[in-house]
């Protein structure tokens, strides 16, 4: 059996990206992992820590961390079920069925499938597997910029990291890797699309909120609360994490963009990240001094996402565009 279930991904340059900037940019092309996103790193490591001798696992997922769960349970032999919203796109749920996955639609959002989840786990004996807060998930993560140090060899670190926040656990996994490879001073860009900003929001209240609601079509960010973890780091003094927003009109336009120069097709929550390069905010956080102006290479983290395919993209141009 693999030792984990997570790739060592590739890590490309690219060219229009870096035009942009006026610096070199990195692409860690997580959304080249067996379940479609970076989400299997955490979630295999916590799979293979806590389920070996499972009745079961289950997970509440808006469709990464489900995908992730089902392919673990899948490689490991032991049942899924997956609790999705009801706001999950029908090709989210096939895609779990097709994993092997049982799925159960509750609620409309993910606090409502998530609090399902958590009844089946004490009721059925099943294992749970949180979607973004726990160590073993940020520690399955933190991988990802282990891979990115030895791609980049000694004495090449990045100018900044580019990282989506939906509930928080892709940031506190790459917050520990660069803790890992002594990169502590590296600046950190947390994207969050408006109406999914459950990070932001904390950032500038000062403490945890929770969002009334989430109006983003970015449901995959779409946690009300964003963990408690992210928002430590958030207010810690030996880290740079710059916190911003974008429109969903500016993130589905960095997936279409993406798609032309890169020639790969991602979830509106990772658009929510790449909109930084292609909405010109990096540029205008070095014309801030926010960023610095002679930049080293800024790392984007490609996080993938599996509920997206030519028809959702046509759907959300067409509700966006209205």
């Amino acid at each position: 059996m693999a030792k984990h279930f997570h790739l060592n991904t590739p890590l490309l340059e690219s060219v229009g990206m870096s035009k942009r900037v006026g610096t070199t940019v990195y692409l860690k092309m997580d959304n080249s992992q067996p379940s479609g996103s970076f989400k299997i790193r955490g979630i295999g490591n916590l799979c293979q820590q806590l389920a070996r001798k499972s009745k079961g696992v289950v997970c509440a997922s808006g469709g990464n961390a489900g995908m992730a769960a089902a392919y673990a349970a899948r490689q490991m032999g032991v049942p899924a079920t997956i609790v999705v919203p009801s706001s999950s796109p029908p090709l989210v749920v096939q895609r779990l069925q097709d994993q092997g996955a049982a799925v159960k639609i509750t609620g409309n959002v993910w606090d409502e499938a998530n609090a399902e989840a958590l009844r089946l786990a004490e009721t059925e004996g099943l294992t749970y597997v949180p979607p973004f807060d726990h160590p073993l998930l940020w520690q399955g993560h933190s991988s990802m910029i282990t891979e990115v140090a030895a791609s980049l060899g000694p004495g090449v670190r990045p100018g900044a990291v580019l990282v989506s926040v939906g509930g928080g656990g892709l940031l506190c996994g790459v917050v520990q890797g660069l803790k890992d490879v002594g990169w502590m001073d590296v600046p950190i860009i947390a994207m969050e699309t408006v109406g999914a900003n459950c990070f932001n929001a904390a950032v500038k209240a000062g403490k945890v909120v929770t969002l009334d609601d989430i109006t983003s079509e970015a449901k995959c960010l779409g946690a009300k609360t964003v963990c408690k973890k992210a928002f430590e780091y958030s207010q810690c003094s030996e880290l740079t994490i710059i916190s911003e927003l974008v429109t969903d009109q500016q993130a589905l336009q960095a997936i279409e963009t993406f798609l032309d120069e890169e020639r790969v097709l991602v979830e509106m929550a990772c658009g929510a990240g790449l909109a930084a390069v292609y909405s010109g905010l990096v540029r205008r956080l070095q014309d801030d001094g926010r960023l610095p102006t002679l930049l080293g290479p800024l790392l984007v983290v490609v996080c993938g996402g599996s509920s997206v395919d030519m028809k959702e993209l046509t759907s959300l141009k067409h509700k966006l565009q209205t």
